[in-house]
């Protein structure tokens, strides 16, 4: 049974989550405070944490890079529906996901479902290590080094990247990345894979990387086999 460590201070959103929750097969622990998060990494060892960004005592933007800089586990982040800045800024920290609140039981399901197979999942499908230039990429240990420095990356970043680069000089559409990378169809309005490309991008240049991903305006993007 899946563990969800579901961080929110509203009580009654708190339980009804929880009750839903628990009635579709995971088991729930409820933390009000973010400053005693982390605390429940090693404590109960959750699968999964759903982290609501307007917490007392400690904000959900600092808990979430705390999380991220101790564990790649999944984060799924609560934000409310008319301020767009707070998941940009969630997944700039390191979150996957986000759900607008209010919440829709199902989608949350859903998302959280979708979140966990990537997780389970040690490697893509391809095992082959690959190598452009300066930037190695290894599917196997899942991890990226730009000459012998290792670049840090999120669960989901090493995705986008790695699926990209298997397929380097072909435009992969966003409507195609998020069927294959998020399991769901792109609404035209959605930010999080620019959000991530761009995260991802600043993160290869600062190790020293040439330019990789490019935005291939009105199509996609492509990964650039020469930099």
């Amino acid at each position: 049974m899946p563990v969800i460590l579901l961080v929110e201070d509203d009580p009654r959103l708190s339980e009804l989550v929880r009750t839903y929750l628990q009635g579709n097969g995971f088991r729930v622990i409820v933390e009000h405070r973010g400053e005693l998060v982390v605390g429940h990494l090693q404590q109960d060892r959750p699968d999964l944490i759903i982290l609501d960004l307007g917490l007392p005592g400690r904000d959900g933007f600092s808990v979430c890079k705390e999380i991220r800089s101790l564990s790649s586990l999944p984060i799924l982040i609560l934000t409310a529906r008319n301020n767009d800045i707070d998941h940009v800024v969630g997944l700039e920290l390191g979150a996957d996901d986000y759900v607008a609140k209010p919440v829709e039981p199902r989608v949350l399901v859903a998302r959280i479902h979708a979140l966990l197979r990537r997780s389970k999942s040690s490697a893509p499908p391809e095992q082959r290590l690959l190598k452009f230039g300066n930037v190695c990429i290894n599917p196997l240990s899942r991890s990226v080094f730009v000459g012998t420095d290792e670049v840090t990356l999120s669960s989901n970043e090493f995705d986008l990247l790695f699926f990209l680069a298997c397929r380097a000089g072909e435009i992969q559409s966003r409507e195609t990345l998020y069927q294959q990378l998020y399991k769901r169809d792109y609404d035209g309005l959605d930010r999080t894979l620019d959000v991530r490309v761009s995260h991802l991008r600043k993160k290869l240049s600062d190790a020293g990387a040439p330019e990789r991903i490019r935005t291939v305006w009105g199509h996609g993007y492509l990964f650039a086999s020469e930099g």
